[in-house]
């Protein structure tokens, strides 16, 4: 049984797959607080459902991509076993952590995007550091970026652990602290080896949930 916040079909706002018809699983509990998280409304609450009828739910929507994140999935035993179903069916399985917890129990077939805590977050010392060892070209990094400390820290981060040689580096503004146009001028600047993402969703739809 998996702890469910919420299920629903939308275009994909993040990650290299942004703009893709995606299935999200929303599994409700964190173990993080950050300051600029934007589905506080899944750190507590949801309803148990069973594997099975949430990948009868996600198969009502025709789509090929589902995304499972939170809150943070990887509090739940179940969430492997969940992916593997979503693999088997045929799904391209998306994962978002927060990197806390051990990624390598996911199963091989799985894009891990990782959001490594930046310092504005508040939880920047948290991230487990064996994950570093665990990536791979296939997963993604994320790093929310609030103002220049936070950018700083991040580039050298990403050269410290060659990061950008061991997965995607994807560097998104927090758009309620930071402009985006502020953020690609850091950027090009610093020639950083990251991509610069926006959340595609809240520019279509506003701050809303379930979209």
């Amino acid at each position: 049984m998996l702890n469910t916040c919420e299920i629903f079909k939308s275009i994909q706002g993040e990650s290299s797959r942004a703009g893709m018809v995606c299935s999200f699983v929303r599994l409700s509990g964190c173990n993080l607080r950050c300051g600029y998280c934007d589905t506080v409304y899944a750190w507590e609450g949801g309803v148990d459902r069973s594997i099975e009828s949430i990948v009868d739910e996600v198969r009502s929507h025709k789509t090929t991509l589902v995304e499972v994140t939170g809150g943070e999935p990887l509090l739940q035993a179940d969430t492997p076993a969940l992916c593997s179903e979503f693999i088997d069916t045929g799904y391209t399985v998306l994962v978002e952590t927060n990197g806390s917890i051990d990624i390598s129990v996911l199963p091989a077939g799985v894009v891990r995007i990782v959001d490594i805590k930046t310092p504005s977050s508040g939880h920047a010392e948290r991230f487990l550091d064996k994950n570093y060892k665990s990536l791979r070209m296939a997963d993604e990094c994320k790093f929310v970026i609030s103002d220049k400390k936070d950018f700083d820290w991040s580039i050298a981060l990403v050269r410290e652990k060659e990061l950008d040689k061991k997965s995607l580096i994807i560097f998104s503004p927090n758009m309620q602290k930071l402009a985006p146009d502020l953020l690609a001028e850091w950027v090009v600047e610093e020639n950083a080896p990251v991509r610069l993402g926006l959340q595609l969703h809240k520019i279509i739809w506003g701050d809303r949930r379930g979209v």
